[in-house]
């Protein structure tokens, strides 16, 4: 039996973790949203595009790194810092969604679609020094 595929994201009580973000979307949603097929959204993910991970058995991402069309301009290129600096899957969505009172939105994902993009960049970059 498959998963139903809800028109929004899904919240997250049930899915979430203490630095999770409050919406989900599977993979289906993703491909529906960015107007690609599926093995897009795969190929997305393994070059860093886009963040998925497993919660309840299926590969979901945060909604809010898919900002209506696209995902969000800056999200791959902090996604390959995180990586290049030991960061799997979780490690980075931890990263992203840690509160931190000096970004605006107060989490690195959420500055990541405003003006401080490139700060939160720039903080990916240094956690390698």
């Amino acid at each position: 039996m498959t998963e139903p595929v809800p028109d929004q994201a899904a919240p997250g009580p049930e899915l979430a973790g203490p630095t999770d973000p409050a919406g989900w979307l599977t993979l289906p949603d993703v491909a529906e949203r960015l107007d690609v097929s599926i093995s897009k959204v795969h190929q997305m993910i393994r070059d860093r595009e886009l963040l998925a991970v497993r919660r309840d058995g299926v590969r979901r991402v945060p909604a809010d790194l898919v900002a209506n069309q696209t995902a969000l301009k800056h999200l791959p290129g902090v996604l390959n810092l995180l990586s290049d600096n030991g960061y799997d899957d979780e490690a980075a969505l931890r990263w992203l969604y840690e509160p931190d009172d000096t970004l605006p939105g107060a989490t690195p994902a959420a500055a990541l679609s405003g003006d401080q993009a490139r700060e939160v960049k720039r903080r990916a970059q240094a956690l390698g020094f």
